[in-house]
């Protein structure tokens, strides 16, 4: 059956095209920061996990859900999360969550592939400067270290405290710290794009008042003011 088509039409057909578009996209950025909150909060809420005095000294978490650890003779990781930080020069109130990759960090022979669920605590600023540079390299532009876990660890005095990220892991339901040598973390630039709109640097989306946090990640955001409104850390 041949289908008529007018000019009105097709131009309705292309618009509606276009506007589908970037909204479909979206919901992936969406569902990522949902699930970037829900991870979070487990890894607090389990008696194992996170000791939350950490959490008050931490300058940015990073959040990555189901990250793929692939299995080609010798692993690699890679996976998509988000980044939120103290606003206010490391006193404020959580800022808008910007969009990262996670790419590398599993050496040695691996066999068969697997999820894992990552969190990272940033303790120094100096880490964050790097990845809005370009991309922050664990081990390399900042010390890194298997996170100390359980709501009665000593943290304060493990000699992990120096390190400068500390890393956690749930993979399979076994929750641990986790060291992440070698792995590198950088901006998702498409991602924020959508979230944010073009033109917006990193620094701008963590940092500055410049564009509130949307909708989908007010989520995050809110939980992690109601979890660690203050900065307790030294610095």
């Amino acid at each position: 059956m041949r289908t008529n088509w007018t000019v009105p039409s097709l131009l309705a057909c292309v618009t509606g095209f276009l506007l589908a578009t970037p909204a479909r996209a979206e919901v992936k950025e969406e569902e990522r920061l949902r699930a970037s909150r829900d991870v979070l909060q487990e890894f607090i809420d389990m008696p194992e996990g996170i000791p939350r005095d950490l959490v008050d000294k931490a300058e940015c978490v990073v959040v990555v859900p189901n990250a793929k650890k692939l299995a080609l003779g010798i692993g690699a990781r890679y996976g998509k999360g988000a980044i939120s930080c103290r606003t206010s020069n490391g006193h404020g109130r959580w800022g808008a969550p910007l969009m990262v990759h996670l790419e590398g960090g599993s050496y040695g022979v691996q066999i068969g592939g697997q999820e894992t669920d990552l969190v990272m605590l940033i303790m120094n600023p100096k880490g964050v400067d790097k990845l809005l540079e370009s991309k922050l390299t664990l081990g390399g532009d900042a010390s890194v270290a298997a996170g100390p876990v359980g709501r009665t660890a000593e943290a304060s005095t493990d000699a992990k405290m120096t390190a400068e990220i500390l890393t956690y892991s749930r993979s399979r339901g076994v929750f641990a710290g986790l060291s992440l040598e070698g792995a590198s973390l950088r901006p998702d630039k498409d991602a924020n794009e959508r979230l944010y709109g073009a033109g917006l640097s990193p620094r701008a989306v963590l940092f500055e008042s410049r564009k509130s946090v949307p909708p989908s990640a007010r989520a995050l955001a809110s939980y992690l003011d109601s979890l660690s409104p203050r900065n307790l850390s030294s610095r």
